[in-house]
């Protein structure tokens, strides 16, 4: 309930006015039946512009952090989270991308849509990076099209670490549904994973007209993360 309230009363009118979104190919997306609707992922906002301008309700995988922060703060947006339809997953360990297959496998097995960033975090440059074969799996076992999206203006619009949203115009666009089910029962091919993986990544390329990069996003920005931190410095110790 308080999903609709917020998609149609309290928080979409809202976004509608900052943001202004420009919604191409929205009848790509399925009237009913399960879907995984898969997309890039830039900016914070993307979590609920894309639930604001769907007519149909979409269930997110999010990150386990957004519903477990310490303090009213995190009380708040773990509530907000939840009430928008977010489902969390948590993302440490070997087990995590089974994890979020379960929780997506479950959406889908309800006819309903499922928003998944296939990057599996935010782009930190606005680029796009390569994408985890969770996707693939979960469309493969449930049977279900994939709906390709790209948001576009969101890393203007916020940026990481950006908490109010600068006024940015945004652009929606929704491709055409991929089917997969020539590889049907071969979810456990590595390789037929990999396959379906990077056409998702391409046709989301496509609409986005990123710069791609062909590493995942957590690996470069470790990298980077590495490559800033400060050096230590040891006392030079007298040798004689």
């Amino acid at each position: 309930m308080f999903y609709y309230l917020l998609k149609y009363v309290l928080l979409g009118p809202l976004l509608r006015l900052v943001f202004r979104p420009r919604i191409e190919g929205l009848g790509h997306v399925p009237s009913s039946g399960a879907a995984i609707v898969a997309g890039n992922h830039l900016s914070f906002s993307d979590h609920f512009l894309m639930p604001a301008i769907l007519k149909r309700r979409i269930t997110f995988l999010a990150k386990a952090e957004y519903f477990t922060g310490p303090g009213l703060k995190g009380r708040l947006t773990a509530f907000f989270f939840r009430s928008a339809g977010q489902i969390p997953v948590d993302r440490s360990g070997k087990d995590a991308g089974q994890a979020a297959i379960r929780e997506g496998l479950g959406v889908l097995s309800k006819d309903e849509l499922l928003g998944i960033y296939p990057e599996g975090t935010r782009s930190h440059d606005g680029r796009l990076y390569k994408g985890k074969v969770g996707v693939a799996v979960m469309a493969l076992k449930a049977g279900v099209p994939v709906i390709p999206c790209a948001m576009i203006g969101t890393f203007e619009a916020q940026p990481p670490g950006k908490v109010i949203p600068n006024i940015h115009p945004v652009v929606i666009r929704f491709g055409k549904p991929l089917d997969f089910s020539r590889y049907a029962g071969m979810e456990n091919e590595k390789a037929i994973l990999r396959a379906i993986t990077d056409e998702i990544m391409y046709a989301i390329l496509s609409l986005s007209e990123q710069e791609y990069v062909d590493e995942y996003a957590a690996v470069v920005k470790a990298k980077e993360a590495e490559a800033n931190a400060p050096r230590r410095r040891f006392p030079k110790i007298p040798l004689g």
